[in-house]
C-alpha cells in the first residue's frame, strides 16, 4: 500500500472507532442510570479488572498489553464522567505520586481534589464530599504509612480497591547538572535515593522539603537548584528531567488504597483487609490468627498499631488472599472473632497490580 492508502484507511478505521466507542458508551451510561436507581455505586473494580483481562487476552499485537490498558482506562474514564460528576480526594498537594496513582486507577476525565492530610481524605469521603479517595498505605522499600493504618480505627470507610505504582524518582532541574548547588527533596525521597545522590551529588545542599510537588516548585523557582520526584511534578512545574530512575532500589513500589462506601463482590482472586484487637495474655494472637491455618488460608500482611486509648494494647491489621464472602474467609473471620475483642473487616477488593 501506498502511503495516502495507509492514511486512507487510517480515516475509515477513526470513523468506525468513534461510532464504536460513543455506542460502548451508551451503554455504560444505560448501566449507570440502572445503577443509581438501585443505590449502588458507579465505579466497579470487579468489572473493570474484567473488562482489562478480555480485552488484554484478545490482544493479537503489535500494541503491548499495557498499552491497550492505558487507552481503555482513559475510555472507562470518560464514561465515567459522563455517568456522573465523579470526585476523587487524594493526599496532595497535585503532582505527587498519590496524584499519579489515583490517576492511573480513575483516568484523566474525573474531578481531583487534593487535600493536605490523610485525615482529610478520610473525611472528604465520609461526608459524601467525595466520591473516593485515594491514600497511600505502604512502600516496598520504607515500609507501611502508619496513620493511614490509624485512620481506619474510627473510620466506616472500606477499602474498595488498591494502586500499586512503580515509583520512579528522577532528578528535574533547568540547570545543567554540573551546576546543581541545592537540592530539594522530600524525606521519603530521600531516603529511596540516598546512595545515588551520595554517588553522583555528594557536594550538594540538601533542603528536605513537605512533598515532591512543593521540591519541584521550588527548585523551577532558582537557578542552581533541582529537585528529585515523578515525572508528574516535572510536567507541572515545567522542570528538565536530567536522569531517571535514580531510586536505589529498582524494584521501589508504593501501595496505595481507594477508599469507598461499598465493596465490591467476589472476583475469584480477591485480598481482604482486617484490623483486630486481641487479649493481653501470652498466645493470644498466635490462637487468634490459627484460624487462617486452620481453613488453609495464606496471609499475605501483618502490622501492629499501638491503640493510642490504653498503655501497650495493640490493633493488628491483617491482609489475606480471599473474599470476606467466599465460604473459607467468611469461617476464619467467624473463627477469628472468638479469639478477638473485636474484628473489623476493612474491605475485600480485587487482588490486581
Amino acid at each position: 500500500m501506498s502511503l495516502s492508502e495507509h492514511r486512507h484507511a487510517i480515516d475509515q478505521l477513526d470513523e468506525q472507532i468513534v461510532k464504536l466507542l460513543n455506542e460502548r458508551t451508551r451503554h455504560v451510561l444505560a448501566i449507570g442510570e440502572i445503577k443509581l436507581a438501585a443505590g449502588e455505586e458507579i465505579y466497579a473494580p470487579h468489572r473493570e479488572r474484567a473488562v482489562f483481562e478480555r480485552v488484554c487476552a484478545r490482544n493479537s499485537g503489535p500494541m503491548t498489553d499495557e498499552q491497550l490498558r492505558t487507552i481503555y482506562r482513559e475510555i472507562m474514564s470518560s464514561a465515567l464522567a459522563l455517568e456522573k460528576t465523579m470526585t476523587i480526594a487524594y493526599l496532595g498537594p497535585e503532582a505527587t505520586f498519590t496524584h499519579q496513582a489515583a490517576i492511573k486507577r480513575f483516568g484523566s476525565s474525573l474531578k481531583y481534589i487534593a487535600q493536605k492530610t490523610i485525615a482529610d481524605v478520610f473525611t472528604e469521603v465520609s461526608k459524601h464530599r467525595a466520591d473516593y479517595g485515594v491514600v497511600p498505605v505502604e512502600n516496598s522499600t520504607e515500609g507501611v504509612v502508619t496513620h493511614t493504618l490509624d485512620m481506619f480505627v474510627d473510620s466506616d470507610l472500606k477499602i474498595v480497591s488498591q494502586i500499586v505504582l512503580r515509583v520512579q524518582q528522577c532528578l528535574m532541574s533547568n540547570s545543567p547538572r554540573k551546576q546543581i548547588k541545592k537540592l530539594f527533596i522530600h524525606p521519603q525521597s530521600f531516603a529511596q535515593c540516598r546512595g545515588w545522590i551520595q554517588n553522583h551529588l555528594p557536594r550538594v545542599e540538601i533542603i528536605e522539603t513537605s512533598s515532591n510537588a512543593r521540591s519541584a516548585e521550588l527548585a523551577a523557582k532558582e537557578k542552581g537548584a533541582a529537585a528529585i520526584g515523578g515525572l508528574l511534578a516535572a510536567e507541572k512545574y515545567r522542570l528538565q528531567v536530567l536522569e531517571q530512575d535514580i531510586q536505589d532500589n529498582a524494584a521501589n513500589a508504593t501501595r496505595f488504597l481507594v477508599l469507598g462506601r461499598q465493596c465490591s463482590p467476589p472476583t475469584g482472586d480477591d485480598r481482604t483487609s482486617l484490623m483486630v484487637s486481641v487479649a493481653d495474655k501470652a498466645g493470644a494472637l498466635h490462637q487468634a490468627i490459627a484460624a487462617f491455618r486452620r481453613f488453609k488460608i495464606n496471609l499475605t500482611k501483618i502490622e501492629s498499631r499501638p491503640s493510642k486509648r490504653k498503655a501497650w494494647e495493640y490493633f493488628f491489621f491483617i491482609d489475606c488472599q480471599g473474599h470476606a464472602q467466599d465460604k473459607k474467609v467468611a469461617k476464619a473471620i467467624d473463627l477469628l472473632g472468638t479469639h478477638c475483642n473485636f474484628v473489623k473487616i476493612l474491605g475485600s477488593y480485587p487482588n490486581v497490580d
